[in-house]
Order: structure tokens, then sequence, then C-alpha cells
């Protein structure tokens, strides 16, 4: 079964809003084994809704459509459906009680007319009950293609899906499993695994597919699969993952929705019952972030200097003027008293640093843009890395921050060998 996520509104075409209905829908839809085909924004305008109906249908089994159906004169969604349809539209009374309580008894005004035609509805469609607004779901077929108009606010869309349209969809259609298993690697470049796993991947089963999924400083491996039995396609999967880890295990760090590498750091850190802080200049905090991002954080995160003029790198953490003045701000040798000075002023076990220059300028040192020097302190030692990270600014600090968690990884577990 496949499916076609469309997304109606100029606010979306031009910026202004990001669109994530289409994500949470493409992976609710995945979940229940539907295969998205294609996802699409168009203008809130009727002749390219129309355009777009006619060219999908048949094509794919189920097209899902969210925007356009508010108050205002600018949604053109049902109205439209009533011409691709050739249908009209009329009052639904249950609509209309249910807008009516929550205008009246919610949001304590009179109910308008605008308000009322919220409740309009095609006479052929099938009305999916909207709980947290006004704008009701629409369900129309048309020869083989379901046709689905949801309210483009976030939090209303996602209601109807999850109480109206998921459990229609099951109840009414036979369809395959799909299933993914995503692992995480860190410390190597998407070329360089590929030629790790060229065998690997060219023995995999023809029902799994392999994605490479690259990102600053880790690549995600996606295995998905499409089967009738569920238990068959699990097991396929997992002796695959079992194969791969023995392939690569050095660089796999956990797996995606159970252990990013922020989750498995803080997991390592828990189980040795560690501590860990950060001085951060060139990375401005992030590498704090990440390690706060988990739950529970507050077991091992002692806390995060953001040093990023000199005089804060001299003033509050410590770093000498005269290691400064001999081998710049951004040096190895300035890392490295960053990361030793952090963990003594938070008494952690251990302590990342980083100076570096993102760009687009070289600030206070004359290091190369995308130059990045990393610091890990420990109990006993304090060492350091030089790193060149190329460019834009993003991709700096990015890679800067992923290299740093996984630099005091692998140091925690040497300790622990």
């Amino acid at each position: 079964m496949k499916a076609a996520i469309v997304t109606i509104g100029d606010e979306i075409l031009i910026g202004q809003i990001v669109d994530t209905n289409s994500a949470f829908i493409a992976k609710k839809l995945d979940s229940i084994g539907i295969e998205v085909s294609q996802l699409l924004s168009i203008a809130d305008n009727r002749e390219q809704i129309l355009e777009t109906f006619a060219a999908l249908q048949d094509r794919v089994d189920l097209v899902i459509i969210t925007g356009g159906l508010g108050p205002t004169k600018d949604d053109i969604t049902k109205k439209t459906f009533c011409d691709y349809f050739e249908d009209t539209l009329v009052m639904n009374e249950q609509v209309l009680a249910h807008v009516t309580n929550l205008i009246e008894n919610f949001y304590k005004r009179p109910i308008s007319q605008i308000n009322k035609e919220q409740a309009l509805v095609p006479t052929k469609c099938t009305v999916l009950k909207n709980d947290f607004g006004t704008a009701p779901g629409i369900w129309m077929k048309k020869n083989k293609t379901v046709f689905i108009s949801l309210p483009g606010v976030p939090y209303e869309m996602k209601g109807i899906v999850e109480a109206e349209i998921l459990p229609k969809i099951v109840a009414e259609y036979q369809r395959p499993y799909i299933l993914h298993k995503t692992i995480l690697t860190v410390g190597e470049g998407e070329s360089r695994v590929a030629e790790r796993i060229e065998a690997w991947e060219d023995a995999l089963p023809p029902m799994i597919r392999l994605a490479y999924l690259p990102s600053p400083g880790r690549v995600r491996l996606r295995l998905s699969g499409r089967a009738t039995d569920r238990e068959a396609l699990q097991k396929s999967i997992d002796d695959q993952v079992k194969s791969l880890t023995e392939i690569i295990g050095d660089i796999i760090v956990g797996f995606e929705d159970e252990d990013s590498l922020e989750v498995s750091l803080a997991k390592l850190l828990t189980e040795k019952q560690s501590t860990i802080a950060t001085a951060e200049s060139c990375t401005g905090g992030k590498i704090g972030q990440m390690l706060s991002s988990v739950p529970g954080a507050s077991a091992y995160f002692r806390g995060s200097i953001v040093a990023y003029s000199t005089d804060v790198k001299t003033d509050i953490l410590g770093v000498t003027s005269q290691v400064i003045k001999t081998h710049s701000v951004v040096s190895a040798k300035v890392a490295e008293e960053m990361a030793r000075n952090a963990r003594l002023l938070m008494k952690s076990d251990y302590a990342i640093a980083t100076t570096g220059n993102a760009g687009p300028s070289k600030g206070d040192s004359d290091a190369e843009v995308g130059v990045v020097f990393i610091a890990i302190a420990t109990s006993d030692t304090v060492f350091s890395a030089e790193f060149n990270f190329g460019q834009p600014r993003e991709k700096v600090i990015d890679r800067a921050v992923m290299k740093s968690l996984e630099l005091v990884r692998k140091e925690i577990l040497k300790k622990s060998v």
C-alpha cells in the first residue's frame, strides 16, 4: 500500500514555517506498513490542488492532505474537494454541536457564522472527528484512491491521525510489515564505512535494504525490511545487525531511538559513577547541551563554562596569558589548560575542552578557519588533538561536538578495560 502526503499553504512554500506535519504522518504510516512514495507542498490554490489530486489519482492508494481547512476565505480545501468529487457541502449536525460546544463553553464567546461554516462537509465524505479544534477531517474515495483532508494545526492533525485514521486503515486494509533498524557509528566517514562493509552489503537478502545517513561526526546505517511475516523479518534484520557488529563493532555506539552517542555516553558515565564537565569556546555550549539533554543528566554532568572570549579563558578558567601569548588562543596547550582547570573547578572525573576557529573570521587567533583543538582531562592525564573540520561554520561546530563526545567515550572505555 502506497501513500502520498500533500501539505497545502503558501507559508510553507515561502519558508515562513517548517513542514513538520509530513514527517509525523510519514512516520505513523510507516509504523503500520504503508510506504510513503511522495511528499509534496503546494500553494493554497484551487487549480494547483486539483492538478495534484489528478496526478496522484490511482497512482497511490492513499493521499493525506494537511492545511486549508480553516475558517478564513483563503482556506479552500473543502470547496476544492467538492469540485474534484462532484459533490456539495452540507451542514453536519454532529460537527456543528462540537464546534458550538468548543466556541461557547471553552472559548467563552458566542458562535459566529464563520465558525458554523466549519461544520460544512461534503455529502459523500466520512467525517473524521477533531477533538482539539473546529475543522473536522474528511475521508473520501475515488476509484482506487482514498483522499483524506486534515487541518494544518499540528496538534489537531496528530489527534485525528492517531484516533481516527490509523485505526480505520488497520481495520480496513491488509498491509505488509515494515521494520527498520538504524545503527549509529562514529569516527569514520561514509566512504570508509562503505568500504569496510561492502561484502556484507552485497550479501543482504532481497527484502532488506541499506541506507547511509551521514551527518557531521557520525554515520547512521538504516536497515529497512518489508515482508508479510513479521517474526521472520525481525529475525533476518537481527541476524544482519549481528553480522555487521562483527565487522564494524569498533565504531558502533548504539541504535537510533535507543542509544545515540550522548545516551551511550550517559549510560557509561552512570555505570562507572563518573562525572563530566565542559569548557567550550568555539562550540559555544553545545557539548554541554548534548550532555544535559539526556534524562537523569544531573547524576553525571557537573556543568559547562562557555569561555568564548580570551579574557574569560584567563579570568574564569585560569588559562595563563603566557600560554596564550606563546601558543595562540587556538592551540593544543590552551585546550589542555581549559580542560584541566575545568575538571578541577567543577570537581569532575572527566572534562572536555574546545578551542578553535569555526569561522567565518579568525577572531583572536591566526589559526585557519575550521581548525579545532579538543582536549580531554582525566584524574591522571590531559591530552589533546587537532582537527580541521573545513567549512561552513555549522559543520565545524557540529563535527567538533560529535568528535568531543567520541574522544571522551573512548577514554572512559579505555579506563574500563
